[in-house]
């Protein structure tokens, strides 16, 4: 087992489990003001400001406000009778069913968690150049997981249940690491317990997303900071973001998780007599 891990093997393992930051097009940008121009004799008419550009959909990130639309009157009656008909809007909190308590949230989260002991879907992750790359994940508990990027990556992460293993199919190195070590080895617990796996640093609700933060002092290199994003109208896990020890940040978004089917076990299998 890699003691010190080399230059690649580390950031091949933190670009997947959580060193990448954002990339500069998906942060907040500031609004674009018009230059002032010279005083003149007339009074002065208020302009709108623009509004700032939306967010890319499906990566659960903060939500931008959006100035409410005047609607034109109709004049069709059929029209007002079916407006007046439409039963008042519902708040996102409300209607998601929002926690109301810290301790609610959690244990919302966990029970989702233990819902079920397998998972596959797809995920999209910003790496740590701001190179946005896609895969599928596999999860079976209890200790076993494992991502495969699309090309042009060549990297696939596999956890067998005690230890994970970085490849590198390019270059054809094969570099293991223990499972206690990774951010995230508590979505492969056989009974999920946030609070017991890591220290809780807070949580709230932005529209219909929960979010969960934590921090684990016991991964590679010191202590993590983990966002778990969770849908509550969907109830879906949507997306986990983490900082690692040296302050870098990744994103990941999942979608199309199916809980029903069991992954094939050859999904998790380590090879640890070859490189590759």
């Amino acid at each position: 087992m890699t003691s010190l891990p080399t230059r690649r093997a580390k950031i091949a393992l933190v670009a997947l489990l959580g060193c990448a930051a954002l990339p500069a097009s998906l942060t907040a940008q500031p609004l674009q003001l018009q230059p002032s121009k010279p005083a003149v004799a007339r009074p002065a008419v208020a302009r709108p400001l623009p509004l700032p550009p939306s967010r890319p959909p499906g990566l659960g990130l903060p939500r931008v406000a959006e100035a409410a639309a005047v609607q034109p009157a109709s004049s069709s009656a059929g029209s007002a009778v079916a407006e007046a008909a439409r039963p008042a809007a519902t708040p996102a909190r409300a209607k998601a069913g929002a926690p109301a308590t810290q301790e609610e949230a959690i244990e919302r989260l966990n029970t989702y968690l233990n819902s079920f002991s397998s998972l596959q879907g797809n995920f999209i992750q910003f790496a740590a150049n701001g190179r946005r790359l896609e895969g599928r994940i596999y999860i079976q508990r209890p200790g076993k997981m494992r991502f495969e990027y699309e090309p042009p990556a060549t990297i696939e992460v596999i956890a067998d249940g005690t230890s994970v293993a970085v490849r590198d199919k390019k270059l054809a190195t094969q570099d293991i690491y223990s499972l206690g070590q990774t951010p995230l080895k508590f979505l492969v617990r056989e009974k999920m317990d946030l609070a017991r796996d890591g220290t809780i640093t807070g949580a709230g609700v932005d529209g219909d997303v929960l979010s969960v933060r934590l921090e684990d002092r016991s991964t590679l290199g010191g202590t993590s900071k983990i966002t778990l994003k969770f849908d509550l109208v969907a109830n879906v896990l949507k997306q986990w973001v983490v900082i690692d020890p040296q302050g870098y940040e990744t994103s990941v978004a999942l979608y199309n998780l199916d809980t029903q089917r069991r992954p094939d076990a050859k999904n998790f299998v380590i090879d640890y007599q070859r490189k590759l």
